[in-house]
Formats: structure tokens, sequence, C-alpha cells
């Protein structure tokens, strides 16, 4: 991706095309995913509009965006993937947009598995298959050593037991990629949404704009996927990918608590002037700008290294993820101070983006994990 990446590369500047995609993203979610859509959706148990989500697919062509043309996408890059994801930060957009696109298609993608490709990819593709991944167990951890899940069988004829929690939108996949342990180690396998054996139990969250479930297989039938034993090398990387997708949407919905602590502070008025005037609001403000901004340029630069696949993607996505999970909850935290009484009430949106921040921090490992990753993989 010669030219966009190097001059994403050089000074993080987006090319035409990226920025209309932004645009044309925004125009949407501005009209699909406003504040009341947001709180009508965290009510319902799917915790998303359909008819929106076949929007996204039919019209917008969102789902396989960086799918490749082959398997019925349009075959962009990670980084026309991150900015879609920083707009539906931005808009805190319920959909199981980030389950099927980031967790699942990515493992479909870098599994090796040319059969499981064509088989899956295209209707994530379309927007007919909504789709998840299911690694992490009760234990909370989510590396190699917390994927104790069994898996028996050989050949085609697989069987899963055990436990899997807080996989996002668990309830309503039509397909699953479970992480599970065979005789030669972590491995893939695909589960129907409807199969034998297989129990789901929404989870009560903090954030109700991301659903998430526990599952439960008792003997279930499963698919391998790719080679017995080589998922956790797949998963790695899959969880990078992950950590920086993740990073672009915690990016777009900082950018808008931002403006929502600057627009308030030069609208409320106390002692006869706006807040704004005020230094301990300003130098909120400035702080809060300050690491936006670097949270920017640590998920951007993710984005560039997801889209080359280059050797630093391991290593900026770890940086990326615990940058900006840090970033986007301060910022969230300092809009409501900002905001002071109506900040913390339910009818205000503040909350919305706090929770959603405080879920984010904690998915695919928190800051000081991802710091330790971080350590580990430069040799410190």
């Amino acid at each position: 991706m010669p030219t966009v990446g190097q001059d994403l590369f050089m000074n993080f500047a987006f090319s035409e095309e990226q920025e209309e995609l932004r645009k044309t993203v925004r125009a949407f979610l501005d009209a699909k995913s406003a504040e009341g859509a947001v709180r009508e959706q965290m009510e319902t148990s799917n915790g998303y509009d359909a008819a929106v989500w076949s929007q996204m697919g039919e019209q917008m062509g969102l789902q396989g965006l960086h799918i490749p043309e082959e398997y019925g996408g349009s075959g962009y890059g990670y980084v026309e993937l991150g900015v879609v994801l920083e707009e539906m930060g931005r808009a805190l957009l319920c959909a199981p947009y980030f389950a099927t696109v980031v967790l699942a298609a990515n493992t479909l993608l870098h599994s090796g598995d040319e059969a499981a490709k064509k088989e899956y990819l295209p209707g994530i593709a379309a927007g007919t298959t909504i789709a998840t991944l299911a690694t992490a167990e009760p234990s909370g951890k989510w590396d190699e050593a917390g994927i104790q899940m069994a898996a028996t069988g050989s050949g085609s004829d697989w069987k899963l037991s055990g436990t899997k929690s807080f996989v996002i939108d668990g309830n309503t996949a039509s397909l699953i990629i479970v992480a599970a342990r065979t005789a030669k180690g972590v491995s893939l396998f695909a589960v129907n949404g409807d199969a034998a054996g297989l129990t789901r139990t929404a989870l009560s969250t903090m954030d109700q704009t991301r659903k998430q479930s526990k599952l439960e297989f008792n003997n279930t039938p499963a698919r391998l996927i790719g080679a017995e034993g080589s998922g956790w090398k797949v998963l790695s990387t899959v969880f990078d990918l992950v950590a920086v997708g993740l990073a672009a949407e915690q990016v777009g919905g900082a950018q808008k608590v931002l403006e929502m602590a600057v627009e308030y502070a030069k609208v409320r008025v106390q002692f006869g002037r706006p807040i704004g005037s005020f230094q301990a609001i300003k130098h909120k403000c400035a702080d809060m700008l300050l690491e936006v901004e670097s949270a920017k340029s640590a998920a951007y630069y993710g984005m560039w290294c997801a889209s080359e696949m280059n050797e630093e993607l391991a290593s900026v996505a770890s940086l990326a993820k615990a940058y900006c999970s840090e970033a986007y909850f301060h910022a969230t935290a300092e809009n409501i101070q900002i905001h002071g009484g109506i900040g913390f009430t339910w009818e205000h949106p503040a909350h919305l983006y706090f929770k959603r921040a405080k879920s984010s921090e904690l998915m695919f490992g928190d800051p000081t994990y991802h710091r330790e990753l971080l350590a580990q993989r430069i040799g410190i």
C-alpha cells in the first residue's frame, strides 16, 4: 500500500478517498446512531437494529470493507477499516460490527484455511452472517494459558465441552469461532449458533451498548478451522489486529467527549461568565486535547502497521491499546467533571461514553497486561 502507507507513516495524513469514507460513514451514523437510537438499542436483547445492519452491508459495504474481493469484499486495507471503527466509536454504534468484522473475519483471514474462508467470508461481507470469536473463559485471562476448554475428535468430527465468557454479541451470532485445546494444543473451531449442546446466556454488563454472553458447550459439534494446534499462532496475530481496531474505536469516542466538554465549557455560564474562562477548566480541556491527539498518533500508527502487516505490529498494537484505553477513560471522566451535576445524570450521554471506555479498557487485556506484553516483545 505504498502511497497511503507512506503518507500515513510520515505525517498521519489520510488520503482524499479515506477522508471521503470518513465523511460518508459519519453522515450515515449521525442519521442512524444518534443518542436516541443508541438508547433504544441498548434496551433490546439483540442490541442492534436489523434494518441498519442490512443497510451497512448491502448499501455501504462496511462489513466487507477489508475482506479481499475474492471472498466478496471490497479489498481495502486496515487504515480504511480503522477510519470506520473510529467513526463507530464516536457514535457508540450498537451493532455486531466489531465482533463480526474485527474478531471473526480477521480470524478467518489469518487461519490459512481456504475452504473456511470461501464458505464463511462472503456471508460476513454481505452482512447476512453475524459472527464472533470466543476465546476468554471465566478466569478472565486473554493469553494462551487462559484457553483450557477441551476439544475431542478428529478429521471433520469434533466436539467441544466447556464455557466461554465475555463473548461479544455471542447471543446473536450465527457463526461462532471458538478456541479450544486438543492433544496438539490450542486450535480453532467453527460452531453454528444453533448447534446442539450450545447454551447462550446474556451477561449483565456495565456497558449496555455492547452485548456480551456466556456460552456453554456440552459435546457441541464443531468444525476444525486451519491446522490442529496452530490456533494460538493465528490468535496472537488476530489479537494484535483487534487491539489496533479497538484503539481506533477508543480514539473516536475520546474525540467526541473532548468536543462535548469544550462545547459545554463555552456555553455554561457561572458567576457571570462562561466556565471555559476559568483556569481549572481550561487546563482540563488542554490536558484532554493533548491526550486525545497522542492517542490518535498511537492508533493511526497501529493502523498503518496493521495494513502493512509489518514486524512492528506486535509492539505498536500493545502500545496503542494501553495508551488509548487510558486516554479514552480519562477523557470520559473529565467530561463528566466539566459538565458537573448534569454529567452524572442518566439523561446525559456522558455516562454512556464513560461505561464504554471502562469496558473497552478491560476487553482483550487491560493497560497493565499490554505494557507487560510490550516489555516482553521489545525485550525489556
